[in-house]
């Protein structure tokens, strides 16, 4: 058996009473703890440092294993690693999990001091630039001034985006992997229907809702993937096919099986606020938001950047990704776009490693 890369998640509380963390809609805490994990050495020029921001429901632990018996690794962990795209031997690479999630970051799971319970509904709304100014302070803290690259998929991606804007000279480069500048109005509708669900649910807002979550994470797992994809994997198989040509309620198709797997396994690990919480900063989105107007947003980006877009993605469809690297190209930006073909829809980030880490490797070594 091949001796497991053990790394440890690491925490840190940033901000204090005098210098508090002021949210974008003026909410303020005192304290924000981040969890975070780092994998290789910051090099003696400290150009070598890369942020990797993940998905929805990702978490700081992106490779390796946190134990000897801990069965599966990070979330990423064919993407960073030995002979990957971020290969710790070459890049010092930090990932933090995400404020207002549920895996060591300060957000609605969280303890409210003021109260001693759960913040719940009583943490602050969040965006996307609220989750960067805190990556931010926590780059601040490692004594890292500038990073080589930031890197990030799906929500990370929108967070790329917005580190392109609002810290323009901080990086040399950005790769924001099927995700847009902005959310779509079809994003948003998907992510409200999910959201209902949680709604929905009897144990919400005050309780558990885990039937609410479980069934967002099955119109989730859809959104994921395509059409093509669950036809070759489930077509229209039967649980048991010893009675598959009876109308038989309690013979789940291949795929019902699938979707309800998936959401028992994401409400085992998930908060249900912290869902609500990250899908409504995938909404509030905007890296125009604060901004006289939408090109004057674009103006602001100087990082050398590749847009990577997946052909079959129905949540950030490659014609919204490609429009917006038109603008940029056409403001003289240094942008250009690519995209993986693939049958998994938004997924093949997290799947078609072979396509990906060619395409990446290329942008970080040129």
């Amino acid at each position: 058996m091949t001796r497991k890369h053990l790394v440890d998640t690491q925490f840190v509380k940033l901000f204090s009473e005098k210098s508090p963390f002021v949210f974008e809609n003026g909410a303020i805490l005192p304290e924000i703890t981040v969890a975070y994990e780092t994998y290789g050495k910051l090099n003696a020029a400290g150009d070598n440092a890369v942020l990797v921001i993940h998905a929805l429901t990702g978490s700081a632990h992106a490779a390796y294993w946190n134990s000897p018996d801990e069965k599966d690794p990070g979330w990423w962990h064919n993407f960073i690693g030995d002979e990957c795209p971020l290969d710790p031997k070459d890049y010092f690479i930090i990932c933090p999990n995400l404020l207002s999630s549920c895996y060591g970051t300060s957000g609605p799971s969280s303890i409210n001091p003021a109260s001693g319970h759960r913040f719940g509904l009583d943490f602050p709304a969040t965006t996307t630039r609220d989750m960067v100014n805190v990556q931010r302070a926590l780059l601040k803290h490692l004594k890292i001034e500038h990073l080589f690259a930031v890197v990030g998929g799906s929500l990370g991606a929108m967070q790329v985006w917005q580190w392109m804007v609002q810290y323009p000279n901080f990086m040399d480069k950005a790769l924001p992997i099927a995700g847009s500048a902005k959310g779509s109005p079809w994003m948003i509708a998907l992510n409200e229907v999910a959201r209902t669900a949680i709604y929905n649910d009897p144990a919400w807002p005050e309780g558990v809702p885990t039937q609410g979550l479980h069934t967002a994470r099955m119109l989730g797992m859809i959104t994921y993937r395509t059409h093509e994809q669950y036809s070759r994997r489930f077509a229209r198989t039967r649980v048991d096919e010893t009675p598959a040509q009876t109308v038989n309620f309690d013979n789940f198709f291949q795929v019902e099986s699938y979707l309800h797997y998936q959401g028992d396994k994401l409400v085992k690990r998930f908060d249900a606020h912290s869902y609500v919480y990250l899908t409504k900063a995938m909404d509030f989105h905007d890296i125009s938001r604060g901004f006289p107007s939408w090109s004057a947003a674009l103006e602001r980006i100087q990082a050398r950047t590749l847009v990577l877009g997946i052909s079959s993605d129905i949540l950030y469809y490659p014609d919204e990704l490609r429009q917006t690297v038109a603008e940029l190209q056409q403001i003289g930006k240094n942008i250009k776009y690519d995209e993986i073909q693939s049958i998994y829809g938004h997924d093949a980030f997290l799947i078609e490693y072979d396509k990906l880490n060619p395409i990446v490797t290329d942008f970080l070594k040129s």
